[in-house]
C-alpha cells in the first residue's frame, strides 16, 4: 500500500500544482491532483485542511478549459423553462384532439424532462447536501447536454454518501422522465407508437447507464463515494 503522503510533501504538491495550473497546464491527471484528492478524501482532517486549495486548483482548471460557461441561477433558469415546456407538451397532448400530435407532444415532453431534470436535479439535491456549484457548462459523453461545475471545496467538505446522492440523484431522474410522460399516454388520444417510443427511450437510457455510465459518467462516481463512505464505517 503506498505510504500516506505527509503534511510538508501535500504541501509542495499542491504548492507545484497550483503553480503549474496557473502557468496554463490544465492536465490535473497527469500533475498527480487526482491522485492527491484521492488521499485527501479518505481523512476528514486533510478534507478540511485542503478544501480551500483543492477547489482553488479544480476551478482554475476548469476555467481555463472550459470558455463558454453560464450562471448556475440563468442555467437553472433554461432547463426551468425546459420542465415547464415539457409539462405544456402534455398539456396540449391531452387536449388536443389530434392523435398524431398528441403522439409528438407526448414524446416531446418525455425527451425535454430527460435532458433539463438531470442538473437541475444534481442542483437541487446537492444544495440540500451541503454542495455548491459555480458554473454551468456544455459536456459529454455524446450527446453534448448540460454540464453543472461543482465548488470542489464544498464537494469535498460533505460526507462522501450525500455525494453519491447527489451524484445519483440526476441520473435518476433522467431514467424516470420518459416514463412519467409515459404514464400520461391513457389519458391522451397518441397513438401507440408514441407510448413505445417513450419505452424505446426509457429502456435504452438504462442500458446505456448499465453498460457506460458505470465505467465513466455518474454511476461511476456513486460506486466511488459509497466505497468512500463504506471504507470509513
Amino acid at each position: 500500500m503506498e505510504a500516506r503522503p505527509t503534511e510538508q510533501e501535500l504541501r509542495e504538491a499542491f504548492a507545484r500544482i497550483e503553480a503549474a495550473v496557473d502557468a496554463g497546464d490544465r492536465d490535473l491527471r497527469r500533475l498527480g491532483f487526482w491522485r492527491l484528492v484521492g488521499v485527501v478524501k479518505r481523512d476528514p482532517e486533510l478534507r478540511e485542511r485542503w478544501a480551500e486549495q483543492v477547489g482553488r486548483i479544480d476551478a482554475a482548471a476548469f476555467r481555463a478549459g472550459v470558455k463558454f460557461r453560464a450562471p448556475v441561477w440563468a442555467g437553472n433558469l433554461v432547463l426551468s423553462a425546459g420542465v415547464a415546456a415539457g409539462a405544456l407538451a402534455v398539456v396540449a397532448a391531452r387536449v388536443t384532439g389530434r392523435p398524431a400530435v398528441a403522439g409528438v407532444a407526448l414524446v416531446a415532453a418525455g425527451v425535454i424532462w430527460s435532458v433539463a431534470t438531470h442538473s437541475l436535479t444534481h442542483w437541487a439535491v446537492g444544495r440540500a447536501v451541503g454542495i455548491r456549484f459555480t458554473d454551468y457548462f456544455i459536456g459529454g459523453p455524446l450527446p453534448p447536454r448540460p454540464g453543472l461545475k461543482t465548488d470542489y471545496a464544498s464537494y469535498l467538505r460533505t460526507d462522501a454518501g450525500r455525494r453519491a446522492v447527489m451524484h445519483a440523484s440526476g441520473a435518476i431522474a433522467t431514467k424516470l422522465s420518459p416514463f412519467v410522460a409515459l404514464g400520461f399516454w391513457p389519458s391522451t388520444r397518441a397513438p401507440w407508437w408514441s407510448a413505445a417510443l417513450l419505452l424505446a427511450v426509457g429502456v435504452l437510457q438504462i442500458v446505456t447507464d448499465v453498460v457506460f455510465s458505470v465505467r465513466s459518467s455518474d454511476w461511476k462516481k456513486v460506486k466511488r463515494e459509497r466505497a468512500l463512505a463504506r471504507a470509513r464505517g
